[in-house]
């Protein structure tokens, strides 16, 4: 049996600027509206704001194993419930994770539209206002009697519009499971899936003087920068992008377009303009130090405990199931090359601005530099940190059976040093600091970095190659000689081409090495991985691309405006998401494996995992969590996977 659910809230706390956990915490937190519905029986809306309550089989069932709990995006609904009654997270489903396994959006009303559901199944076109209304907090006012909460008695019409939305809710949701019956999530991912609550849950401590000294600091170095902006431009507000570009265009001979990131760094570069301009731009650099704002929402986040909860989305990658970012966005953290750290944070906690500025220059860079050291382990604990070597490297080696490169990463490790010996023909003993070849290590890691799905000269341009001193004529020679030495991976990129066209055209059913396999129905092509879990691309046709080439179009949400709109994919690009997903899916198995041994997740970054190890637990060494780590899966037998890491860490940082 299941029991579809759906809830409403209040809570002062905002929810998305401070996350779920915080939002909950809140003393004035309430369920307002609990929708339900068992199986495919009609939705029934509990009116708890207005004194109705769940009735004692609902709360029997709430904690009945028998009873599957299913919501979108059930870690809301858990989470809330489990303030109030007890529920466990074992007997919850979310088809919010279902609809994103099979490559639609997240959201409930995304869902619907991709689903093209009839106009009664999509959720209702109410305006949000109903839960602006209701949800959150107001704005006192002579006119609302200076009251700061709407309450349904406030206006009864909205609120039996507000019971409908809810009710609407179930009936999609319940729909959505019914439309992806036939593509069931494996239950291994359920246990991931709950694994990643517990570690949200959990949460990490974070080290509040740091947080405060930077804030501090950051407001002092912001006042004293626009204050010398309005001196050297006379204008009122320097930050206006086209109040700068007039004073720009009055003082010089500049052709400029706008003023992002990237112009501003060319004409520093360039030393183009006046030193009065320059000296503006460097300003506005500093300022621009969005990285920075993170300390801002860390404060935001943390609960009363000192510490942050949510900071990870599940399947938050559509399709390849990789891990997203939330609140603090860890997975896009500033890397730290200060050497003197301990030093930088003590000068940040007692807010020695000049002292920062005197040793490390930079004020906002520093800041931005020990944004990772404001995760710290709790009291009587230490951070082991331990991310895997070169990972998706040696999984596209070993589904491609490029052997040379397996043997590399069976030995010594050293890829892009064994690349540049095989594109150019020299001894690898050669490539190494102070020897006659050493230059050549970098367009071996430039190639390797850009090239493995099938990138050509202009990969290598988006990931550095000109700005690393390459000259756009060697180009086209280092893309050659990659693809020479790794002809195995090249073509491991039309084998998938082909297999994923002929199962889109014909139905053709191809099991490549490893268990990737590629098949289709009547509204997806299916790539079967290794692990069990599959890949989805809905409706896939076979049309002419802008080239006239035939090329696979599917439907997807588009990276680029959030949109779901047809979207064309090739081998490479297919290469690449059976390379992040293959990746993905050892990462949860060493996550599953740490968790088994007692190890205590804090939060994970790409193929990196923060664990909290208490001091006295001398058995949690960061050897065994790397012995754990590359624990293969029987799936992944002969996969050589390594990892490596640091230990007694007071807090986080890039070693």
């Amino acid at each position: 049996m299941v029991l579809h659910i759906d809830l409403e809230t209040f809570s002062s706390v905002n929810l998305k600027k401070a996350g779920l956990y915080k939002y909950v915490q809140s003393p004035d937190f309430e369920i307002l509206l609990f929708a339900y519905a068992y199986d495919n029986d009609p939705v029934t809306v509990i009116d708890m704001a207005q004194g109705e309550k769940l009735t004692e089989q609902l709360i029997y069932d709430l904690k009945n194993p028998e009873v599957i709990k299913m919501a979108h995006n059930a870690a809301f609904e858990f989470y809330c419930l489990s303030k109030f009654y007890v529920t466990k997270l074992e007997q919850w489903r979310c088809s919010m994770v279902h609809a994103l396994y099979c490559g639609y959006p997240a959201s409930l009303d995304a869902v619907g539209e991709a689903m093209n559901f009839p106009q009664d199944k999509k959720k209702l076109g109410i305006d949000r206002s109903l839960i602006k209304f209701f949800c959150v907090p107001c704005k006192p006012t002579n006119k609302n009697d200076q009251r700061t909460r709407n309450l349904p008695k406030h206006d009864p019409e909205r609120w039996k519009l507000f019971k409908e939305y809810c009710r609407q809710d179930v009936v999609t949701e319940r729909t959505i499971e019914d439309a992806l019956s036939f593509y069931p999530v494996p239950e291994t991912e359920w246990v991931n899936w709950r694994i990643d609550q517990l570690i949200n849950i959990n949460g990490v401590a974070m080290d509040i003087d740091l947080i405060k000294g930077a804030l501090a600091i950051s407001d002092s170095i912001r006042d004293e920068l626009e204050g010398r902006a309005k001196d050297i431009t006379g204008l009122d507000n320097p930050n206006s992008v086209a109040q700068l570009k007039t004073w720009i265009k009055q003082n010089s001979d500049l052709e400029l377009n706008g003023l992002n990131k990237q112009t501003v760094a060319d004409i520093l570069s360039d030393k183009s303009g006046t030193e009065e301009i320059r000296e503006m731009l460097r300003i506005r650099q500093e300022l621009g130090k969005t990285s920075v704002k993170k300390y801002e929402t860390m404060k935001t986040c943390l609960c009363d405990d000192g510490r942050i909860r949510g900071l990870l989305q599940f399947y938050g990658a559509n399709r390849t199931g990789r891990w997203a970012g939330r609140l603090v966005q860890v997975q896009n953290l500033p890397r730290n090359y200060i050497g003197t750290l301990d030093i930088a944070r003590t000068l940040v906690k007692h807010q020695r601005t000049e002292a920062i500025r005197m040793i490390y220059g930079n004020v906002p860079d520093t800041l931005s530099q020990l944004i990772r050291t404001a995760f710290v382990p709790g009291e009587g604990c230490h951070f082991a940190v331990a991310d895997f070597s070169a990972i998706e490297a040696r999984v596209i080696s070993w589904l491609a059976g490029e052997s040379w490169r397996l043997e590399v990463f069976r030995t010594h490790g050293k890829i892009y040093e064994a690349s540049a010996s095989a594109m150019f023909g020299v001894p690898i003993e050669s490539i190494a600091k102070g020897k006659e070849n050493y230059p050549l290590r970098s367009k071996g890691k430039i190639a390797e970095l850009a090239l493995g799905y099938g990138g050509g000269q202009g990969a290598l341009v988006a990931m550095g190659a000109l700005k690393m001193g390459l000259t756009e004529d060697e180009l086209p020679e280092i893309v050659q000689r990659w693809r020479g030495s790794n002809r195995r991976i090249y073509d491991y990129w039309y084998k998938v081409q082909r297999a994923a066209q002929e199962a889109v055209s014909y139905g053709v059913i191809t099991t490549l090495d490893k268990g990737i396999t590629f098949t289709r129905d009547a509204n997806f092509l299916i790539i079967g991985l290794p692990s069990g879990r599959s890949l989805y691309y809905c409706h896939p046709v076979i049309e002419k691309n802008e080239m006239g080439r035939e090329e696979i179009y599917y439907y997807g949400l588009n990276q680029t405006n959030k949109k779901w709109s047809k979207i064309s994919t090739w081998g490479g690009k297919l290469t690449e998401n059976i390379v992040q997903a293959v990746a993905r899916d050892l990462l949860a198995n060493a996550i599953l494996n740490l968790y088994r041994q007692g190890y205590k997740i804090n939060f994970h970054i790409h193929d990196e995992v923060i664990l909290e190890v208490p001091d006295s637990d001398v058995g949690k060494t960061l050897e065994n969590a790397i012995a754990l780590m590359c624990t293969l899966p029987a799936w992944g037998e002969g996969l050589p996977l390594n990892a490596d890491g640091f230990d007694q860490a007071a807090y986080y940082k890039k070693d």
